[in-house]
Formats: structure tokens, sequence, C-alpha cells
């Protein structure tokens, strides 16, 4: 590996250095080759994977840390939070020179578990272990990771499971709750810190009249683009605090989150989110409610001789961006998946009445977009009680692909509507089996996620299809990891 141990020039007060505490009897999960080799993975590093993902091997170049941040959780001021079950255990560079944290996810307890245990559970490791891959493969910035080791030790969740350890894999681990801790318990570490966020995630701002304006509007940005795909695949991150957002727009932190699967934009996806405030169709407007809190803490940066209410104003005003981000990349990206030209005045128009068929006929999301791709118009017919509301967005439908090149237009649906998704009782039969020390399925679901363009009737399974039918339970996933 070639360390770029930065983190560790910050003040000491953002972080704890201390040792992972290993597993008792840990032992290989999964591991993914190709992301160690994009990482600059020597042979011998590869070799000791497992000692790596288990906490038992760390490197002398970056002493791990814990790191310190704040949040709002479920819309609440929660205090003092932070890696209160990870460390952060290397700064690399990868084959393009971008530093890549490693982040190990399990390794015991830190100053700032509360009232946790500092570990995770083998359950909770691969939901997060295929996300990612699965997100990364789908095009969408996220976090990935190098590998995931089980043990036989066991963890006590609502019953005792499998204790585990996951070396994650990132752009970028500064949340926006690193601002809001920093805003709140050492006020004066604000400026070189926002600094160093310029100097290593956004260069290009130092340059601009005002720097500190340049860079809230791109972590605005950033973060409206990254939600518009999300909802385009229609993920649901699940537990979207200020704490599980960072500042480069990349997904972070697995937790409840879902695919979903049948069209129900109200669908709870997190069984702990009682009040329905993470749902897929309240992304967009949390995602500006997190900006909008991360922004207040910007303001104590304003330059000398700026006026105090202007400023505000002007901070204000980088907020601005993120609706017409967000609508920009969603219109277009929605024209893509049906194959319609972005320019026609009408394309999203009939993608949005495509999508009020399918929230009315509870059709499979992923499965119907696929079958618009191949124009099995009368499978989605036959799937509608009402059939002439979908015979009225087919006649307008085609009626928008007249007379456009419809060769360009299919190769983009290709491109962008996904054969297979993470559904939620996919990663279950992983999870049962690999409780049992069996990674067959985690092995199976990797590959087929690595590639989820493209039909692969070699590794696919009818359940990887479509949803479970009405009468199965689904599979109930909350904060508890």
């Amino acid at each position: 590996m070639l360390f770029n141990s930065r983190y560790l020039t910050l003040n000491p007060k953002l972080y704890h250095q201390q040792m992972p505490l290993p597993l008792v009897g840990a032992k290989a999960g999964h591991f993914n080759q190709a992301l160690a080799e994009e990482l600059q993975w020597t042979a011998e590093e590869q070799a000791d994977w497992v000692e790596i993902c288990s906490g038992q091997k760390t490197f002398a170049e970056f002493p791990p840390l814990a790191m310190v941040y704040a949040g709002h959780q479920f819309g609440q001021w929660a205090g003092q939070l932070g890696d209160g079950r990870g460390l952060l255990i290397a700064q690399i560079l990868d084959q393009k020179k971008q530093t890549i944290d490693l982040h190990l996810k399990g390794a015991g307890q830190t100053p700032y578990s509360r009232m946790g245990d500092g570990r995770a559970v083998l359950r909770s490791v691969i939901r997060e272990y295929l996300a990612g891959h699965a997100l990364n493969a789908l095009g969408i910035p996220s976090s990935n990771a190098v590998g995931f080791t089980s043990s036989t030790q066991g963890v006590q969740r609502e019953k005792l499971e499998l204790g585990a350890m996951l070396l994650r894999t990132s752009d970028c681990h500064i949340r926006l709750g690193h601002f809001e801790w920093i805003n709140q318990y050492q006020s004066d570490l604000l400026a070189d810190f926002t600094q160093k966020c310029m100097e290593w995630h956004y260069p290009e701002c130092l340059l601009a009249e005002q720097p500190i304006l340049a860079f809230a509007t791109q972590v605005i940005q950033r973060t409206a683009v990254m939600i518009a795909k999300w909802q385009l695949v229609g993920f649901a991150h699940g537990v979207m605090n200020t704490d599980n957002l960072n500042i480069t727009g990349s997904t972070l932190d697995f937790g409840p989150y879902g695919f979903m699967e049948r069209f129900r934009p109200n669908w709870i996806n997190n069984h702990s989110d009682y009040q329905g405030r993470y749902t897929y169709q309240q992304q967009p407007s949390i995602g500006h409610w997190n900006l909008w809190m991360w922004l207040n803490n910007l303001i104590p940066l304003r330059p000398e001789n700026y006026d105090k209410e202007q400023w505000k104003e002007d901070l204000t005003a980088c907020l601005s961006h993120y609706e017409p981000t967000f609508l920009e990349h969603y219109r277009l990206g929605l024209c893509q998946k049906m194959g319609l030209p972005d320019f026609h005045k009408d394309s999203f128009d009939c993608g949005m009445l495509f999508l009020r068929i399918l929230q009315s006929e509870q059709l499979d999301y992923t499965q119907s977009f696929i079958r618009l791709q191949n124009q099995d118009y009368q499978l989605l017919l036959d799937d509608c009680l009402d059939r002439r509301q979908f015979e009225s967005f087919l006649q307008q439908y085609k009626q928008i692909r007249a007379n456009q090149d419809t060769a360009e237009l299919d190769a983009t649906m290709q491109q962008t509507n996904p054969v297979y998704i993470l559904r939620n009782h996919m990663a279950q039969k992983a999870i049962e089996l690999a409780e049992r020390n069996d990674f067959s399925e985690v092995e199976r679901l990797f590959n087929l996620l690595s590639q989820p363009f493209e039909r692969n009737v070699a590794l696919e399974k009818t359940e990887d299809l479509a949803p479970l039918p009405n009468d199965v339970p689904e599979v109930m996933v909350s904060c508890s990891s």
C-alpha cells in the first residue's frame, strides 16, 4: 500500500487513537480482490487480508483512530457521537492517486461508543458489504469494502449473533456531523478543519473569490446528485441522519437500507423509523434539511469586512442550488430509463405517468423498467387492473419516441436499467447460509451484482427477479446491527 496519512495532521482533539480489539476465532468471509488491486495492495497484503480485515494486523504508517463528530438523528440534536465501533486504520492511494480511507467496522469499543459494545454482527456486515458493491456497480458514488471476516464470538443483539468485521473503503469519512461537533464543542478548530476539507476534497474552491461559499455549493450539489441517483434505482438509505452523510456526496453507513421492489414511495424500509421520516419519497427533502442544518455551522467562517447578514444570505443562496441540481439529474435520468429524449417537452411527464401506474398497480419498480426496455408491453398491460390507464400511457410513450433515434435511446436504457438489484430477501438468504458457515450465496450475489445491467442466466435465480409473493412476510430491517 502507498500511504497518505493526512487525517493524522489534524488537531488530536478530533480523534482518539487506539488499536482494534480482534474478535475470537476470526475467519474468512469474502474478499474483494479486484478492489484490493485498485488500492494497490501488494501480493503479501492480499495474502494477509483476513488478518487485516479482522483487526489482527495494523500499519506503522497509520496508528488507528476513532473520529469524533455529532449529528441530528431523526430530526433531533443527538449531541456528541463518533466512531463507536469503527476505526480508521489507514489512508492510502489507489491506482488513480486518489486518497482512500480504510475503515474497520466492528473493531471494539471507543470513547464514542456510548452504550454500545463496539461490535458488528455478521448479518449487518454482509448487508453493508453487498450494498456498497451493488451501488458502485450501478455507478452510484458509495463506500465499498475490501472484505469481511466472521468469527466464533457471539455478540448480543435481540438474540445472540455471530460477530464480524468489515474493512470499508471510502473517498471520505468526514461527515456533516463533523462540522456540527466542531462548531458546538471546539469552535476554534473550525477554520483550519474547513481549510483542510477544501484542500483534500475541493481544491478548486480555494481559487474562488469566496472559497467557503464555493465549498458549500459543491457539497450541496454533490449531495443532490447522489440522492437523485438513489431515487432513480429505487434505493432508500433508511437512516439519513446528518452524521450519515459525508461531504463528498458518496453513500455512507448502510444500516436499514432497502432497494424498493413494488413501487411504494412511502414504504418504510427501516422498521426503527416509526414516523416514516426516511422513506424513499422523503429523501430529497431530508437531504435539503440536512444541508440547511450543516450550513448553519459555516456562519462563523464569515470573512473579515463581510457584513454578517449578507454572509447568512449568501450561505442560504448556496442551498438554492440543491433543488435545480437534483431535478436536472433526476429528470435526465428518468428520461434515460424510459428511453425518451430529454429535450422533448412531454418526456418527463410521460415518465411520471409511468411511475403513477407502477404505484397504483403496485408493480415491481426494477422489472417494470426492464419490461419497458424490452418492449414487453403486453406483460406490463396484463399486470394492470386499470388497462385503459396503461394503454393511454403507451400511446403517449410511442408518440414521443416516433421519429427519434430509438437505437440510441434503447442503448441508453440498457445502460441505466439494472436487471438485478439487491432485494432484501436475496441478502437474507446469503446471511442465513453464512451464519451456518456457508458463504457461497455471498459469492453468487457478489458476482451477480458486479454486472447489474447484463442478464446472467447462469448465475441468477428466479427469486432475484421479483418481489416475494404477497402472502410471504417481508424481511424486517431495523437499526439493530
